[in-house]
């Protein structure tokens, strides 16, 4: 992945907290308990004026990327992945609450009628279904939709379910490539485990697909496989691992890592929530499922 200094600021110029937040410190006050030490009184404080983070016990300090970096234990070049990774981007309209002990609650009516009648412009036609091939009956299934902002930039709209059907949280996708934010979600969304309802559809016996984020999801599900996606490991919420940790007394798990060492990371931490997941290797010339997905789609068609 290669930046340049504008694309570098942007990521130095998401909100402190709100990566705080992401990363799964709970931020009260512009306070939090510093992970980089033990501590039981809140001693890591956010100053959101500089976009810093500093804790008065154990010194701890700087921005953004380093935050990412001392968190998850990654060097500079992977906190800016993962910062600029389409399933961890901060959305750039996130904003402290203005009464801590009572975070902004996700408005799913807000949302609801655009899934109910579900609308594909032109550039998410051309992404889902020229650029990523995928099966129209995946994309009605997933309610995919979209929109286009004021100043012409048009969003992919994802929404999460909880396994009942409820609407959860809303991932909006730039639809531009190389453009930042990649990735916006409205306040309170919950975006841990995508596609919880296909858990309805499952047969007894049949492998249940784990993949990271919802492009190789929908790729799967495109393959004639159930999945769900989660967006990282280090993203799962207590919540997420419980759910998944008793779904695996009834539910065969299975995952094709990205073939790299984040990817392979991945599949250890899910394997210490899922003892029995079951690894999956991808051909060595395809970096990921939807890219295995895509070169099977293209020699299939050219087969026929």
């Amino acid at each position: 992945m290669t930046m340049d200094k504008i694309q570098l600021q942007k990521l130095r110029d998401l909100p402190i907290e709100g990566i705080a937040e992401r990363l799964g410190l709970r931020v009260k006050r512009h306070k939090s308990l510093c992970p980089f030490h033990a501590d039981s009184h809140p001693s890591l404080s956010y100053s959101t004026s500089k976009n810093m983070f500093r804790c008065f016990v154990c010194e701890a300090k700087g921005g953004t990327i380093d935050l990412v970096m001392r968190h998850l234990h990654v060097d500079f070049r992977e906190a800016c992945r993962w910062l600029a990774d389409e399933h961890s981007i901060i959305l750039d309209e996130w904003q402290p609450s203005k009464k801590d002990d009572e975070p902004k609650a996700f408005d799913a009516s807000r949302y609801e009628p655009y899934f109910d009648h579900p609308w594909l412009n032109e550039a998410a036609r051309k992404f889902l279904f020229s650029e990523r091939r995928l099966d129209e009956r995946v994309v009605r299934w997933c309610r995919l939709t979209s929109w286009t902002d004021r100043k012409g930039v048009p969003w992919l709209q994802i929404p999460y379910y909880n396994m009942e059907g409820q609407l959860v949280g809303v991932q909006n996708r730039n639809l531009v490539k190389g453009a930042l934010p990649r990735f916006r979600f409205p306040q309170g969304s919950e975006c841990g485990i995508y596609n919880l309802p296909v858990l309805r559809l499952l047969k007894p016996g049949e492998p249940l697909f784990i993949t990271e984020g919802c492009s190789d999801c929908w790729a799967m599900l495109s393959a004639g496989h159930k999945a769900i996606a989660i967006p990282s490991a280090t993203l799962l919420t207590r919540k997420d691992k419980e759910l998944l940790s008793q779904l695996s007394s009834t539910i065969s798990f299975h995952m094709y890592p990205d073939r790299d060492e984040p990817g392979e990371r991945l599949f250890m931490q899910l394997q210490q929530v899922l003892p029995s997941l079951v690894h999956h290797q991808l051909p060595p010339d395809c970096k990921d499922f939807s890219d295995y997905y895509l070169k099977k789609t293209t020699r299939y068609e050219s087969n026929v």
